[in-house]
């Protein structure tokens, strides 16, 4: 397996973190990947863009340093790179999802 081109913790910035999640895709996409990794084409699964649009959002969130993603083959594995964001941003994570879920109730969620 081999990884794709990722920033060091060190060069992970709140400001690239808020523009990659400042699109509606790309936070579904990480509201999936809080759910567990998952491959390229189960992500994608349902979310109505096209392939290559898909993967313009998987490389903004790779490079903005919220997701790692590892290449076996044609299949690609994606994670949320959590121990590094929380360590560098704590709570930060947390709070997006709760926004996300809870603008997909329509309800406000409790804080944890």
């Amino acid at each position: 397996m081999r990884e794709l081109p990722h920033p060091s913790a060190d060069n992970i910035t709140l400001a690239q973190l808020m523009h990659a999640l400042s699109d509606p895709a790309r936070l579904e996409i990480v509201e999936r990947l809080a759910e567990g990794d998952e491959t390229c084409t189960a992500i994608g699964t349902g979310i109505e863009l096209h392939k290559s649009t898909l993967s313009h959002h998987y490389r903004v969130l790779r490079e903005a340093g919220l997701t790692r993603t590892t290449v076996d083959g044609r299949t690609r594995l994606i994670r949320l790179r959590r121990h590094d964001l929380e360590r560098l941003f704590p709570g930060l994570l947390d709070a997006v999802l709760r926004a996300v879920r809870s603008q997909s109730t329509g309800r406000p969620s409790a804080a944890r």
